[in-house]
């Protein structure tokens, strides 16, 4: 089957304090707050056309409860329901006036077991892009990916690869020919949804698009300025892989998110993927700085669809070398 799946769209992150975790990505970071309850912030960058691509849950622990995509067209919903149920995964649909400001929508814990959720209606929001007096912090664009930590990085590129339909643009490689990681995309960019050998399955970080890499170094500024030094984990710096300017920030409940720039287009079908050895250090950091330990052992668990308790967690199959295999 060919889904007409577009993007990454949104992710549901539970924190523990709404308004310390409200400080942290509008005042801090400059998100946009379309809309706020008791329970939930609904954030958006100022690209973005439609209501959210960030939730902020109350919840008594930090936890992952979705990462969803958009379908173009309701048919795919189901389409991918009979499919997925053909692969015996577990699923619930969610219809629409459930979820606040998103019609019917397929939850499923994936192939990982990572809580994935398929859409195609959200309701609208103004874009802001030219509303310059509104920039602040980050000045955050767009959500552009989320990568994950799974124990079997080869089967979760499978799955997507040859089952979803999404590309591979590079990946990484040992000398014996296993797969490490895995960058895959649906949109035409580097990528919508990273796989990468850990224990998993885990929520490792959100990708958030800026408009240009002196957007990173004013973030750093704007962070330290109002006290969040200590959020600061890696960068400024560029990747290898990707090519992109990165910076990677823990919120106040441990979450961790990439503001992002840089990358390069993927939109012609005979691209071939960008293959890095597993011992080559410019993959994580072109510059040749290393992540700290934090960066490859902390990630955020991730909730069953249906228990909303807690995902079992699994050793890698394959044994890490040495911590130079993320990025």
């Amino acid at each position: 089957m060919n889904f007409s799946i577009i993007r990454v769209a949104r992710t549901i992150l539970n924190v523990t304090d709404l308004d310390k975790s409200r400080a942290f990505y509008v005042d801090a970071l400059g998100f946009i707050e379309t809309e706020r309850t008791d329970e939930h912030i609904y954030l958006r960058g100022l690209e973005e056309a439609h209501h959210h691509s960030l939730i902020l849950q109350k919840a008594e622990n930090p936890s992952v409860e979705a990462i969803g995509y958009k379908v173009e067209k309701e048919e795919d919903l189901n389409e991918l329901e009979i499919f997925l149920k053909s692969k015996g995964m577990k699923m619930k649909w969610m219809e629409a006036g459930t979820q606040h400001a998103l019609g019917r929508t397929l939850r499923v814990q994936d192939i990982s077991g990572l809580p994935m959720e398929f859409f195609c209606k959200m309701d609208k929001a103004e874009r802001l892009l030219q509303r310059f007096d509104l920039h602040r912090g980050s000045r955050v664009q767009r959500i552009d990916h989320v990568n994950c930590s799974v124990p079997n990085v080869q089967k979760a590129h499978d799955f997507y690869v040859k089952e979803l339909g999404f590309v591979c643009s590079e990946d990484t490689i040992d000398e014996a020919g296993h797969l490490w990681a895995t960058w895959l995309h649906r949109k035409q960019t580097v990528h919508d949804q990273a796989f990468m050998n850990g224990v998993g399955p885990k929520l490792h970080h959100i990708g958030f698009w800026l408009p240009d890499p002196l957007a990173i170094i004013h973030a750093c500024d704007v962070l330290a300025s109002l006290g969040y030094a200590q959020s600061i984990e890696r960068g400024p710096g560029r990747h290898g892989l990707s090519n992109a300017f990165f910076l990677y920030l823990r919120d106040p409940d441990g979450h961790r998110i990439e503001l992002y720039n840089g990358d390069y287009l993927t939109s012609d079908p005979d691209n071939e993927p960008i293959h890095w050895d597993l011992d080559d250090p410019r993959r994580q950091t072109f510059w040749g700085a290393k992540a700290p330990d934090s960066w490859f052992d902390e990630a955020s668990v991730v909730l069953d669809i249906i228990t909303r308790e807690e995902v079992l967690l699994e050793d890698p199959i394959l044994e890490k070398k040495k911590p130079e295999f993320m990025i």
